[in-house]
């Protein structure tokens, strides 16, 4: 059990009210419909977290698209949506444009354990804790589903940022193990 509770080092404390990104603080309300937002009046921009499922399929597999990500059969995407625990999307709005930025997804038993699945930031936005906040909020509405085991699988190149987040390989040998078709 020791993994597992590893695992969520860092994430069984309440979150911060407040995540710094590129030099703006993201408010993160404590109560509410699941949205964050932050603002920044020079550029008439804000940033803000929603999880509502109805998202315009097209423009999710672009920004997927942007990160190098192979297409997907719309009608799966459809119902790996409606069949997830729980779906956030990020957001930019400048004056009345509004553009998927991020987004992330998770399966779940609806007791105690939760998969995150394709977590994605169109590339203009990294670099700048918005992946960062991404995940925190998706986290942090885990927890506040009483969710205790969180796992995802990431790709090498990005298990660096995960571990920054306080997830950990496998500490105790245990190998996933995967069934593909022919």
């Amino acid at each position: 059990m020791g993994f597992w509770k590893s695992l969520l080092l860092g994430f069984n404390s309440p979150t911060a009210s407040a995540v710094a990104v590129a030099g703006r603080s993201l408010e993160v309300p404590d109560q509410g419909h699941g949205e964050v937002y932050t603002s920044d009046a020079a550029t008439d921009s804000r940033i803000f977290f929603s999880t509502d499922r109805t998202l315009d399929l097209y423009e999710l597999e672009e920004l997927c698209s942007s990160v190098g990500w192979s297409r997907r059969p719309l009608r799966k995407v459809r119902k790996a949506l409606q069949n997830s625990f729980l779906v956030v999307s990020m957001w930019e709005q400048r004056g009345k444009r509004r553009r998927l930025i991020g987004f992330a997804r998770a399966t779940s038993d609806h007791a105690f354990n939760a998969t995150i699945w394709d977590v994605v930031v169109r590339p203009s936005s990294q670099g700048q804790g918005l992946g960062k906040a991404l995940m925190q909020h998706t986290i942090k509405k885990l927890r506040n589903e009483d969710i205790s085991n969180i796992t995802l699988f990431a790709d090498p190149h990005v298990v660096q940022f995960y571990e920054g987040l306080g997830f950990n390989p496998d500490p105790e040998g245990i190998k996933g193990m995967f069934w593909y078709p022919d």
